[in-house]
């Protein structure tokens, strides 16, 4: 698949509106990427599109990669009197972002924009207004009128549109708006020498719950989870390392705060970029959590490894990736499935 290509369904995706359990528009954003390239293709009760690519049979092995669809966003819980409405998280946003920006709120996408007291009449203190304190302006006039427009439990995502930034490409959601990309063109390509599963989950941001559903439904001998993770490469500091860096590579995860990659497969991962010249990194242990963390528990255990897409600026309104990084992570996972073998993950 040419970067066109790849940025074109990178797009689409980013744009597309999803956040946590209401991940319905992606799931219809990604179906006319995958017909005609998978040979089975449904939605579970919990929201994930699970589709089954039948492999060569060489190897009795079943094959789970997953990539989920959910963005982080806000939630309508409450409207105040004078038309705005109160919200709370879904997922993680640091507060500091969100006073100003501009969202979309509900189905129909309906503009708004988080409130803030003018900077004239702002405090002179620093600090940062609690979520709960905010309330979204959608020019309504009172309480009831925005009852109508947005009742409780609306869903709102940022309002961003995806284009190109110099060399990189910036957009909302790459986490993990980026993974589902990779993941559309994995199944796109030719047969593997064993069954895929390429899982599209749901509800990763609120607890990797769809993961956990997926895990357990395909029953895999081995996990290949793909993200878009932080790369704390700008500002650039005079000490300390970034977690992972934009422009260095597919991020191997050791170790999170929410599994322990299996040793084997991080071994094998990397033997298999340094055999094929692909460049890759180190995520910096102990941060974040993906959906490995819920799969690896799953039945009698799954060894499990996340590969992710570097990105500056995650969970926030605006993220920033190198088309390249998303090339090499691919290619890297590509390779990693065609070379696997049932020796690679078998116990002494």
């Amino acid at each position: 698949m040419n970067r066109d290509t790849l940025l074109e369904i990178l797009q689409t995706l980013s744009n597309t509106h999803g956040t946590s359990g209401d991940e319905i528009e992606v799931r219809r954003a990604l179906r006319p990427y995958l017909e005609g390239h998978v040979d089975s293709l449904r939605v579970d009760a919990m929201g994930n599109l699970i589709a089954h690519k039948r492999g060569a049979g060489t190897h009795a092995l079943r094959v789970l990669v997953t990539a989920h669809t959910d963005e982080v966003g806000l939630m309508v819980v409450d409207h105040t009197g004078d038309g705005g409405l109160k919200v709370e998280t879904t997922g993680s946003i640091d507060a500091r972002l969100l006073p100003g920006l501009e969202v979309r709120v509900g189905k129909d996408g309906l503009p708004g924009v988080i409130g803030l007291k003018a900077i004239h009449r702002a405090d002179d203190d620093e600090s940062v207004t609690a979520v709960e304190h905010l309330a979204v302006d959608i020019g309504a006039r009172d309480r009831d009128e925005a009852l109508e427009l947005a009742p409780i439990g609306t869903r709102m995502t940022f309002a961003t549109t995806a284009h190109p930034l110099g060399k990189l490409f910036a957009g909302k959601s790459f986490d993990d708006r980026a993974g589902c990309t990779a993941l559309v063109a994995l199944l796109q390509g030719e047969p593997l020498p064993f069954d895929l599963f390429g899982v599209f989950t749901v509800q990763e941001e609120v607890g990797l719950r769809g993961a956990r559903v997926a895990g357990y439904t395909v029953a895999p001998d081995a996990a290949f989870v793909l993200e878009g993770t932080i790369a704390d490469d700008l500002p650039k500091e005079e000490e300390g390392s970034p977690t992972s860096q934009v422009g260095k590579g597919p991020v191997v995860t050791v170790m999170d705060r929410s599994y322990i990659a299996d040793p084997r497969l991080v071994r094998y991962v990397v033997q298999v970029a340094e055999s094929a010249g692909i460049p890759y990194q180190f995520k910096q242990p102990g941060i974040g959590g993906t959906d490995a963390g819920t799969i690896h528990l799953t039945r009698e255990g799954v060894p499990s490894i996340t590969v992710a897409i570097p990105c500056r600026y995650i969970h926030g309104p605006i993220s920033l990736l190198d088309p390249q990084d998303l090339e090499h992570t691919i290619a890297l996972l590509r390779a990693a499935l065609e070379q696997l073998t049932p020796e690679v993950i078998r116990r002494s």
